[in-house]
């Protein structure tokens, strides 16, 4: 890509994410130092609107790159930034980022679903649901009328909402998962296997959620198990493939 990080948020106003020349390296201390290589050379641009499925088979690096695009795991090689309006060059780079900015930007523009839910024991699963809307000064009221509403189109059932999550079904927990992840509404959004745990029934639902979020102008990069959701919600696909050395030491 010719384009800089820092003109490309400027001159292209629907550019959300940018990822360019992303590597990462794992290294095994524990096995005498052994390199794992999880990804290499790859770049993406995602902008408003649009919903990037990653492919590939079990090894190429899916849930790797979007670690790194959360800053969950630090690129070895390469570039990311991130657009936030808020900032006068347009963009924060999450490579090389101090903390504090990492977590100034999943507050506010980059919102992440994983596989499994990562909750503080005893808080009720309203509270938890309504935590990032609280977090970001929205009225509790507020917040957790939005929370409600969520639950229960994720069909939750209500006489769960008072309780922790922790003794849910996985199932639950995954509805539960995905109602924190996409009530703050943030622009970016990246997701891990957010379906996974659910029936058809409500893989439907939570496929028309983010159809809607990518249809008010959220960018968004997934990562989708079964073929039925990534059609419903995918704009573009991105195809991943095992670095070389990663895929002969798979074999």
């Amino acid at each position: 890509m010719t384009t800089s990080i820092e003109t490309s948020f400027i001159d292209n106003s629907a550019l959300m994410l940018r990822a360019v020349n992303i590597g990462k390296t794992f290294t095994l201390h524990g096995q005498g130092g052994v390199q794992i290589e999880a990804l290499t050379g790859v770049s993406l641009d995602v902008e408003r609107g649009e919903c990037v499925v990653l492919v590939g088979p079990s090894g190429a690096g899916k849930s790797t790159l979007l670690r790194c695009l959360y800053g969950n795991y630090l690129a070895s090689t390469g570039t990311i930034a991130i657009r936030d309006d808020a900032q006068e060059t347009k963009h924060l780079r999450i490579t090389g980022a101090e903390p504090r900015d990492v977590l100034y930007l999943r507050r506010g523009v980059v919102g992440y679903v994983s596989q499994f839910l990562h909750v503080i024991p005893r808080v009720s699963t309203l509270d938890l649901v309504a935590e990032p809307l609280v977090s970001r000064g929205v009225d509790a009221g507020d917040a957790h009328a939005r929370a409600r509403a969520l639950l229960a189109r994720l069909n939750v059932p209500e006489r769960l909402w008072a309780l922790a999550p922790a003794t849910f079904s996985g199932g639950e927990q995954q509805r539960v998962n995905i109602a924190r992840g996409l009530i703050a509404e943030h622009p970016v959004l990246l997701l891990d296997e957010p379906t996974a745990s659910l029936d058809a029934e409500n893989r439907d639902i939570v496929a028309r959620l983010i159809v809607e979020a990518r249809e008010r102008g959220a960018a968004i990069v997934g990562i989708f198990h079964d073929e039925d959701t990534r059609a419903k919600v995918a704009t573009r696909r991105l195809e991943l493939r095992p670095p070389l050395r990663h895929a002969a030491a798979l074999h």
